[in-house]
């Protein structure tokens, strides 16, 4: 089966942009052609999040009203 498929390599290892209908640990032979970056692409929500690296305290999502507004959280009654 030869197939082409998209992926992003993040320094590390390729991420397809689509799901591959392959079972776990089939061993494939990949060709890597650069493409140009497209105009269009949309990054997702999560994608840009973990991009930022953002440290925050713990309880971010339980006392996110706190953090953002400065008001009183659910928890404090």
């Amino acid at each position: 089966m030869n197939k082409t498929i998209e992926a992003v390599f993040d320094g590390t290892v390729f991420h397809p942009t689509e799901p591959i209908a392959l079972e776990p640990n089939v061993r494939v032979r990949i060709t890597v052609e650069e493409l140009p970056p497209s105009e269009k692409r949309q990054v997702s929500f999560l994608e840009v999040a973990r991009s930022l690296n953002l440290d925050g305290p713990p309880d971010w999502s339980e006392n996110l009203d706190k953090y953002l507004y400065g008001g009183e959280t659910w928890n404090e009654g």
